[in-house]
């Protein structure tokens, strides 16, 4: 199970909810695993948007109907 007594921010929660793991996304989008960690944990982080385009860009290639306002 993956979340438990974590604090998630939208991205956390989306990443649980569709049981994608932290590293999957690091591997397909280029994006270091730690920046994926910190934007999974707080609300408050915020990566550059050559990151986000990457994040997102994998996330539509696997198939899931994303956009940078849903995070």
């Amino acid at each position: 199970m993956f979340g438990l007594g974590k604090k998630r921010s939208k991205f956390g929660k989306f990443l649980d909810k569709n049981s994608i793991t932290q590293i999957e996304i690091a591997k397909e989008s280029g994006v270091n695993r730690n920046t994926i960690s910190r934007l999974a944990k707080s609300e408050e982080y915020s990566c550059s948007m050559k990151n986000w385009k990457k994040i997102i860009k994998t996330l539509r290639k696997a198939g899931y109907d994303v956009d940078y306002e849903d995070f």
